[in-house]
């Protein structure tokens, strides 16, 4: 049989078998290793997956997974998150729309501390979306900001989706990582000018903090919530500092920063056995799934490998579409966009990932810079009517009075606005390159 014709069958079995809900590191586990056996029999399968299960326990940047995760859901069971949100609050109030910037910038804070785009729209939707319309938000403003914010978490260090993606493309989880954060401030960074120039112009989507509000908030409190909420803060210096300095590896700092948010959390009297409990239930949870979906994303890759299907699709891309190595590339882009409105960042990459990874290598593109833009366009992807992951989780989330069809329309603006950070990566790639550049001599 033809490498298309089986390349074709394994992705089509695959989606129809997503339908039917299993797990889909089973899935996906169970069809490379099935066709694994059907082509190379007993022995070739089943080392194949052997093979590559070695090679996931051998991985030893993989221990910061659970300690980075485990970090941010100290911070966040302890709702140390809290004081943060309180001080930018206090501090933020007085300017229209204040308190939306305060949300982008607690949700950058909540990245940097736990790497999944599902914290952030946790903590947004009970802190942040009930305080906001309390205060006559927007509803449609305030949604969309908390929605844009939380995708921030897959981006900004340290971000879980790119652990995933430097295992499947060999390529350094630091390097991906310190290639992340220019581009995830720029975008936060552009959220805060969008809100700050619309509610500029319309001061009733973002109302400032009344004035006899702000002055029966005493300067005292104001520095203690500022000492509290710059606790986070000083969680992740001592956390990435030494790091920076090349004093620690990324695995010791992952250490440190698991164990200085639990002291923090006991130093602050909220530390209790449930909270220890919860956050290690639901760190065992996700590395635990982060895991099996890494294992099951290697074999199948291992199985395309084999095949040589990346070869077969350089050649329907490039010789039979008459494709440039641009042409190419928007292309890929385009399909993440479409698998996006129906599938998980995690599903896209270890569906696709496999094919797109060696064709991007072969056109001669950085994989670090590339894995920045199959990142952003990720985001995109969860906040793209009709089905995007974050539209759904946002209803679940929200008041009643908030509609979905609110909550499609709140987001086609930041949609706009990560389409612009998207293209300006992709045209200065040095906005993605540079830190790694400095910090690592790359």
């Amino acid at each position: 049989m033809p490498t298309e014709m089986i390349a074709a069958l394994m992705f089509g079995s695959m989606l129809v078998l997503l339908m039917t809900g299993q797990r889909m590191f089973g899935i996906i586990g169970f069809v490379a290793v099935v066709a694994a056996l059907w082509l190379w029999g007993d022995r070739g399968g089943y080392d194949l997956a052997f093979a590559q299960t070695m090679r996931v326990m051998s991985w030893f940047p993989l221990l910061t997974l659970p300690m980075f995760i485990f970090m941010g859901y100290v911070l966040s069971e302890s709702r140390l998150a809290d004081d943060l949100y309180r001080m930018f609050h206090v501090w933020f109030g007085p300017v229209p729309g204040g308190l939306a910037i305060g949300t982008i910038l607690l949700m950058v804070l909540i990245s940097a501390m736990n790497g999944l785009s599902v914290a952030g729209m946790a903590i947004g939707a009970t802190i942040a979306l009930p305080e906001l319309l309390r205060r006559g938000y927007d509803k449609r403003m305030v949604t969309g900001v908390i929605q844009a914010g939380s995708s921030l978490g897959i981006l900004v260090p340290p971000s879980v989706v790119m652990v995933l993606y430097a295992m499947i493309a060999r390529q350094p989880v630091t390097q991906l990582w310190l290639a992340g954060i220019l581009p995830g401030l720029m975008m936060a960074g552009m959220f805060i000018a969008y809100i700050w120039l619309r509610c500029g112009l319309n001061p009733a989507l973002g109302p400032a903090l009344a004035a006899a509000e702000r002055a029966a908030i005493p300067r005292s409190e104001k520095l203690r919530l500022l000492t509290a909420g710059l606790l986070p803060l000083a969680i992740f210096a001592v956390m990435m500092v030494p790091f920076v300095l090349g004093y620690t590896r990324l695995v010791e700092s992952s250490v440190i920063g698991a164990l200085s948010a639990t002291a923090a959390a006991i130093a602050r009297g909220r530390m209790t056995r449930e909270v220890f409990e919860n956050a290690t239930r639901k760190t065992l949870a996700v590395s635990c799934m982060f895991l099996w979906i890494i294992l099951a994303a290697l074999t199948f890759g291992a199985v395309f490998d084999g095949l040589r299907a990346v070869d077969a699709l350089r050649a329907l891309f490039l010789e039979d579409l008459g494709l440039g190595p641009w042409g190419v590339l928007i292309l890929m882009q385009l399909s993440y966009l479409i698998m996006g409105t129906f599938l998980d960042d995690t599903a896209m990459l270890v569906i696709v990932a496999p094919l797109y990874v060696p064709l991007v290598a072969a056109l001669g593109f950085d994989l670090v810079w590339y894995g920045v833009l199959y990142t952003i366009t990720c985001q995109i992807a969860y906040m793209t009517p009709p089905f995007g992951y974050n539209l759904f989780l946002m209803r679940a989330m929200a008041p009643p009075e908030v509609s979905l069809a609110d909550i499609y329309r709140s987001i086609i603006p930041f949609i706009g606005v990560m389409v612009l950070a998207l293209a300006l990566v992709m045209i200065f790639p040095q906005i993605a390159l540079w830190l790694p550049g400095v910090l690592l001599g790359r």
